[in-house]
């Protein structure tokens, strides 16, 4: 057997004359043991990152995870299947978290309009984007994958790719996710998200002269994430956020304490100009900015993607549409294309209530799902999934959406509720295309049966929607809490429900949304990402600030590595580590919820010591040490140096 991929696997010969890692076309990867794996994998990718995207508005790709934690289950249960079923499970992980990544975006948008959304609504326009999504995908297949093969790269598909080859040395992975785990469960514990014992949150705000806040939430989950964005991502964040708390917010209460006494906030009569703190000044006008800057951020992204979309379409219509040996036949991916048709039309019939809006909708739904899935997966090709800007491509997709609904005079509640829906298709058909392509390049790399990995993904997909809608529900009585006390931030969900209900009733502050886009307009020609901004603008400073901790432990780890060797080493480990603090976080923290909505665990509230800012000090400065000892206690095999 190959100790490692083929120098071919990354380009120099024709896609259609290499060879894969494994040349036995017979063998497959899955079977039942495979199967019920690889349902339990998604189910749990598709709950972490529901729950830590809606917390952080960040999501991780779990491609990588889902190889790791599958090497050991396929070495546990079915040896057997060898790569070929590691495979299969990492690409199943992918599907739950694609699916997640997509519907928190939207879905939760339709409860912060104050409609309530059924659990078969979810499901159905969910099912309809996963089919769309991979049906669009699998007819571009030879085009993307094959004939592109060598030009675009699939980043993370090759590194999934190499971590499959090398998987016999997965056990410090999972050792790594293990403590990481373990870690982020005792802290959440402890903390908020289950028994609420001690406080994990600083605060800290400025006089009324000058209004600044800064805060930072111990939470492992986001220092997690921190760790596996890296010091770039992070720090442009917490930019938008020194921004937004330092710069914006104090300018605007400087001018709001000169307010007569009867002059009251735009969209709460009760509070008096002159009287709001920070944290009304952030949720009545700065989120406004934030949500203008997110808006011209999407809106730019679409415009630099249209040479993208024009050149992928012309590539996939001069592409050959017969089938090639690893393709498998085109009936099954012409079914999936079509099923997902129709389930969008039964889905548009049943949530509009109206023929003519199930019409237009999905036809124009349909269309933009389609141009978007193409350009998410060429991107993906040359970015990989997590730096897929699915958020962008879905602000486009609603903005045009929303303008044909504002055209026909659809402008009420539950108008806003059903277009919010055919956007929650959209966005999942956008999202699931990104993970369903990553994971056949992978297939194609290392080799095994392309309908294999279609129909297990769909599955996957179809697992992630339930979930994700099924979690969405669970907690959607504290999404709805909004203001600085809001358990979720929920940037992009926020985004989409403040563009959809204020172009349809006009009631949008504009003057702030304005100055967002112009802010957004300056950031791009400055060559700065303006979404990253946007978002850290957006989001809680005690969000923002701790992930920042987590890149500059990454930073640390880097900067003590003596060698190359070593620092890929405990780099890979921190990864790993991470992965489970994500992990634990998110899975805990979802069980805590649970318990507490059911009644079965009262949190209690922290008082004295354990309810002040220092507790918080000491469980970060415990938090730090405790994910940073093991990463740098990390040894080099002897084969790596």
């Amino acid at each position: 057997m190959k100790k490692k991929l083929p120098k071919e696997a990354y380009g120099g010969v024709s896609g259609k004359e290499y060879v894969p890692y494994i040349t036995d076309k017979s063998q497959k990867g899955g079977n039942a043991a495979i199967l019920i794996i690889g349902i339990i994998l998604a189910t749990i990718f598709a709950a972490s990152t529901a729950y830590s995207g809606m917390k952080s508005g960040l999501t991780v790709a779990a491609g990588i995870p889902g190889a790791i934690i599958g090497s050991m289950f396929v070495g546990l249960f079915a040896r057997e299947k060898g790569i070929l079923g590691k495979n299969i499970l990492q690409g199943m992980s992918s599907g739950g978290e694609s699916i997640a990544s997509g519907m928190i975006f939207v879905l939760p948008a339709v409860i912060l309009i104050g409609s309530q959304i059924s659990f078969i609504e979810g499901v159905i326009v969910g099912v309809g984007g996963v089919l769309f999504g991979i049906g669009c995908s699998s007819l571009v297949y030879n085009y993307l994958i094959i004939e592109e093969h060598g030009k675009l790269m699939y980043p993370e598909s090759m590194a999934i790719s190499e971590t499959l080859v090398a998987s016999d040395g997965g056990g410090d992975a999972i050792k790594y996710m293990g403590i990481g785990f373990g870690i982020s469960g005792i802290i959440n514990v402890l903390t908020g998200s289950f028994l609420n014992l001690v406080n994990n949150t600083m605060t800290f705000l400025g006089s009324r002269f000058y209004k600044w806040k800064f805060s930072t939430e111990v939470n492992p989950l986001l220092l997690g994430i921190g760790f596996i964005v890296g010091l770039e991502v992070s720090l442009t964040m917490f930019a938008g956020s020194i921004l937004s708390n330092f710069a914006v917010a104090p300018l605007i209460g400087y001018f709001t304490d000169m307010a007569s006494s009867g002059a009251s906030v735009w969209n709460d009569p009760s509070i008096a100009i002159n009287q709001m703190d920070v944290n009304s000044i952030s949720g009545s006008y700065v989120k406004y900015i934030g949500a203008g800057m997110m808006l011209c951020g999407g809106i730019i992204g679409a415009i630099k993607l249209i040479p993208t979309i024009v050149f992928s379409i012309k590539e996939t219509l001069k592409a050959k549409s017969g089938t090639t040996g690893n393709s498998n036949g085109f009936s099954s991916e012409m079914l999936i294309l079509l099923g997902g048709i129709v389930v969008g039309f039964v889905a548009a019939f049943l949530i509009s209530g109206s023929i003519t809006m199930a019409i237009v909708g999905g036809i124009v739904s349909l269309i933009l799902s389609l141009l978007f899935v193409i350009v998410s997966g060429r991107l993906t090709g040359t970015i990989g999934t997590s730096n897929l800007p699915v958020s962008g491509m879905t602000i486009a997709s609603l903005v045009i959406l929303t303008l044909v609904f504002v055209i026909m005079g659809w402008k009420s509640q539950a108008d806003n509720k059903s277009l919010l829906l055919f956007a929650s298709f959209m966005v999942v058909a956008i999202a699931v295309s990104g993970g369903y392509t990553q994971s056949q390049k992978a297939t194609y790399i290392i080799g095994g049966s392309k309908r294999e990995m279609q129909n297990f993904f769909a599955i996957s997909g179809i697992v992630g929607v339930i979930v994700v809608t099924g979690t969405i529900l669970l907690l959607s009585s504290q999404l709805s809490i909004t203001g600085s006390e809001a358990p979720f931030a929920l940037p992009q969900a926020n985004l989409m429900s403040t563009l959809t209900s204020g172009i349809m009733s006009g009631d949008l502050p504009w003057v702030m949304i304005i100055t967002g886009i112009f802010i957004a307009i300056v950031l791009y020609f400055l060559d700065l990402p303006i979404m990253t901004v946007a978002i850290g603008f957006y989001l809680p400073i005690s969000t923002t600030s701790i992930i920042l901790v987590g890149a500059l432990i990454r930073l640390f780890v880097e900067k003590m590595s003596k060698s190359e060797a070593e620092k890929e080493t405990r780099v890979a480990n921190g990864i790993s580590l991470s992965s489970g603090l994500v992990a634990g976080g998110s899975i805990i923290g979802l069980v805590g919820i649970i318990l507490q909505v059911t009644g079965i665990i009262t949190p209690g509230t922290p008082a004295g010591f354990v309810g002040s800012n220092m507790m918080a000090i000491v469980l970060l400065v415990v938090l730090v040490i405790a994910t940073t000892l093991p990463i740098i206690s990390s040894k080099v095999s002897s084969n790596e140096e």
